[in-house]
């Protein structure tokens, strides 16, 4: 199983993991009680309980690149186009905006 950690503006807002049966995203339960939490996307409003599906996120599989710059991953770091969340690890640690994916697969 893959996991990352989740950050918005530099906070731990929540973990996703690759399973068996797809993916989950929950937020950690720190960052729900900070006052001015807000969602990682509108499509993931805050919730306690987990999100599950059985494919990517839309919302985590809309950071990673796209185009040339997919095909340089890919090359570079020998990621099949359909490793979504091999990719995501690898290309979404510095995204433009308030979410940055980090690598929290060997950590268990």
């Amino acid at each position: 199983m893959r996991k990352a950690k989740v950050l918005f503006n530099h906070l731990l807002a929540g973990a996703l993991s690759e399973t068996e049966e797809g993916f989950v995203f929950q937020y950690d339960l720190q960052y729900l009680q900070v006052k001015e939490a807000e969602p990682v996307s509108l499509t993931l409003p805050i919730k306690t309980e987990p999100y599950t599906s059985k494919v990517m996120f839309p919302f985590f599989d809309g950071l990673i690149p796209e185009g040339w710059l997919l095909e340089i991953a890919e090359k570079n770091w020998k990621i099949n186009a359909r490793d979504r969340m091999g990719l995501l690890l690898a290309c979404c640690r510095d995204c433009i905006g308030a979410v940055s994916i980090i690598d929290d697969s060997n950590l268990e």
